[in-house]
């Protein structure tokens, strides 16, 4: 099984040597890699073209304006010849050596469409430091008119659906993802199948997890995206997320404050511990 593997760049010259290097690192070399620029300026192409050869014949790339990321999706998904497609971001990359196998013997041992698993997002200036991870086990397909959706970078598709049911809405400016993903497995209800493995590693601060403004805008396309499918959904229902997250994140805090608490007081209850062998017992006279 081919799987065909898309990464979307601009001006990504900072982060790229990392994606690359963990396709290469992959156990699984049945794929090709098809890379969609979008007429960078910052040294991107030359990267692109010193690992060119590494690919030895995998990778294929063009380079021009496009119309944003998800129009350089579309372009990379138009490319693929592969059974399955996903995508992997330019400042993202894989969590471990095995994801493309775990992926292909999924596939190969069942019959299903798509497959989707966990991610964890890092520090950008700390790749170790993990600041949230998402786990996508809780998804449920009844859950997306309530605005939830599984990991889209750990999100497998048999690029047959992509052929019968459509590519990326390119008029939704963040959450076209979800669009694409509520065709699919809300409205088509395509056969999915979760993993539970972390697939990617991603640096905070993307288009879609940046401040107020984001989440205001992933708020309008999702409502376009109800809309355009017949989907009924609302404002109100969509709170109903950001109220798990909170309760995710307060629950979190308390975990937190509760490990720390436990640390101090093993620590302090080791120290005397330590203080009364030090002393010894006390004699009498």
């Amino acid at each position: 099984m081919l799987i065909s593997i898309i990464t979307a760049t601009y001006n990504s010259a900072s982060t790229l040597r990392d994606t690359f290097d963990s396709i290469l690192s992959q156990t699984n070399q049945n794929y090709e890699y098809i890379v969609i620029d979008g007429a960078s300026k910052d040294g991107t192409i030359d990267i692109i073209k010193e690992y060119e050869p590494r690919f030895n014949g995998k990778m294929r790339w063009i380079s021009g304006k496009d119309k944003g990321i998800y129009d350089a999706m579309n372009k990379g998904i138009a490319m693929a010849t592969g059974d399955v497609v996903g995508i992997l971001n330019s400042d993202d990359f894989y969590t471990s050596n095995n994801v493309l196998e775990v992926i292909n013997n999924v596939f190969e041992d069942n019959d299903i469409d798509a497959v989707y698993g966990d991610v964890h997002y890092v520090d950008p200036n700390n790749l170790k430091k993990c600041v949230r991870y998402y786990s996508s086990k809780k998804f449920r397909r009844w859950k997306m008119r309530f605005g939830f959706m599984p990991a889209h970078p750990s999100f497998y598709c048999k690029r047959i659906i992509y052929d019968k049911l459509g590519m990326f809405n390119i008029e939704l400016k963040i959450a076209s993802d979800f669009e694409c993903l509520l065709r699919f497995i809300f409205v088509n209800k395509i056969n999915i199948h979760y993993l539970p493995l972390d697939f990617v590693t991603m640096r905070e601060g993307g288009a879609s997890s940046s401040g107020f403004n984001s989440h205001k805008q992933i708020l309008k396309d999702h409502l376009v995206a109800y809309k355009n499918n017949n989907v009924f959904s609302n404002t109100f229902f969509e709170t109903v997320r950001y109220i798990d997250k909170l309760c995710s994140l307060a629950n979190q805090f308390f975990i937190k404050i509760i490990t720390y608490l436990l640390t101090k007081i093993i620590l302090l209850l080791n120290r005397n511990y330590h203080i009364d062998i030090a002393e010894g017992p006390v004699s009498k006279i």
